[in-house]
């Protein structure tokens, strides 16, 4: 693949809405952990899709923060977009957003940052195309997710 045939944040950005249905949700009415998980996985999951091109999977998720309740009724809105692409890997940071049908008013509720491996046809990890940074908050991201990038490395490999 050519890199330097790269692509922006914006050609991949993934934007999902759901409908927090009573089999969504606790016996306190509050969606399941596990479902925003799941839907997190799936936004994240057609963001790495979408900038490699072919399909990546799900490599590690990490930093997830519940911050809030969703109630059943209520819509999530996730937002899901690569912060940084590597040889064959992509960090793609999703935030979630509860919102009451009732007064409009919307919160977030959650955020997590994943990474993808895109495989070739055979099943093999192979090349990404990199990422085009467009703004200042794109570069932010992008050398945050370096960041914990390394911390993740460092962690795999047994070093404090």
């Amino acid at each position: 693949m050519d890199k330097a045939k790269g692509k922006t944040v914006a050609q991949s950005r993934t934007e999902m809405t759901e409908l927090v249905l009573p089999g969504d949700s606790n016996q306190l009415g509050k969606l399941l952990g596990g479902r925003v998980m799941h839907w997190m996985d799936l936004a994240a999951a057609i963001t790495a899709n979408r900038h490699a091109g072919r399909v990546a999977v799900t490599a590690s998720m990490d930093r997830v923060e519940f911050l809030h309740a969703i109630q059943v009724g209520e819509v999530v809105h996730l937002v899901a977009q690569v912060n940084w692409a590597g040889r064959t890997s992509m960090e793609v940071g999703v935030e979630v957003y509860g919102e009451n049908m009732d007064t409009g008013e919307r919160r977030k509720t959650s955020t997590a940052y994943l990474t993808f491996v895109a495989l070739n046809e055979n099943g093999q990890p192979t090349e990404v195309p990199s990422l085009i940074l467009t703004n200042p908050e794109e570069e932010e991201r992008f050398h945050a997710a370096e960041s914990r990038r390394h911390e993740r490395l460092k962690h795999r490999h047994g070093k404090p």
